[in-house]
C-alpha cells in the first residue's frame, strides 16, 4: 500500500458528484486500505474517494476509535445546529467555522455488504457530513458565506500563483537559467 495524491480545490474532479459501487471486491477494498493510509498521512479524520480522484460514493474516516468505510452513503436526517471550526485535505491551511446540523442519520454499508443504519452527533456527524459533502460534488468552500467564499477564493488563487511562480523558478535554476 501507498499514500494517494489528494486533489485538491480547482481540481474539477471534486465538484463531480460521484457514482454508486456495485459491488465491493478487492479492489474497493485495496482502495479502502489505501485511503486510510493516505488520511492518516495527510492527517486528516476523513477522506472522500472523490479526494483522491475516484468517482466511486465512499468514504474512510477515523473519529479516533480506529478507521472505519463507509460505501454508498447516505444522510437521511439531520437534527440540530452545531458551529465549529472545520478544514479540509483538498483546501489544505485554510478552516472557517461553520454551521451545520448536530446531528445526522446516516445510512450506507460497510466493505461485508452490512447494512450501516449510524446515528452521530457532533464530531462524527460533522465527519459524515463533509464526506458526503465531498461525495455530493460540494467543498467546504460552499458552506461559507458570500463574504468568506470570497476572501477563500482569493487566498487559494494567490496561493496558486505563488506555487506557479515556485515551480517557474525551480525549472529556470535547473535549466540553469
Amino acid at each position: 500500500m501507498s499514500t494517494l495524491p489528494i486533489r485538491t480545490y480547482g481540481d474539477p474532479v471534486l465538484t463531480a458528484v460521484t457514482s454508486e459501487i456495485d459491488v465491493v471486491d478487492g479492489k474497493i477494498v485495496a482502495l479502502v486500505h489505501s485511503m486510510i493510509e493516505t488520511m492518516n498521512e495527510a492527517p486528516g479524520v476523513g477522506l472522500a474517494a472523490n479526494q483522491i480522484g475516484v468517482q466511486k460514493r465512499l468514504f474512510v474516516y477515523d473519529k479516533g476509535d480506529g478507521p472505519r468505510a463507509v460505501v454508498n452513503p447516505v444522510i437521511v436526517e439531520t437534527f440540530g445546529e452545531w458551529p465549529y471550526e472545520e478544514g479540509c485535505l483538498s483546501v489544505p491551511g485554510l478552516s472557517w467555522e461553520i454551521v451545520r446540523p448536530n446531528a445526522v442519520h446516516l445510512r450506507g454499508y460497510d466493505l461485508d455488504g452490512n447494512e450501516l443504519d449510524i446515528e452521530a452527533v457532533e464530531f462524527e456527524g460533522r465527519i459524515f457530513q463533509h464526506e458526503v459533502d465531498h461525495l455530493n460534488g460540494v467543498l467546504l468552500i460552499e458552506r461559507l458565506n458570500d463574504d468568506q467564499r470570497r476572501e477563500a477564493k482569493i487566498t487559494l488563487r494567490e496561493r496558486r500563483l505563488e506555487i506557479s511562480k515556485n515551480d517557474h523558478d525551480g525549472l529556470h535554476q535547473l535549466l540553469g537559467e
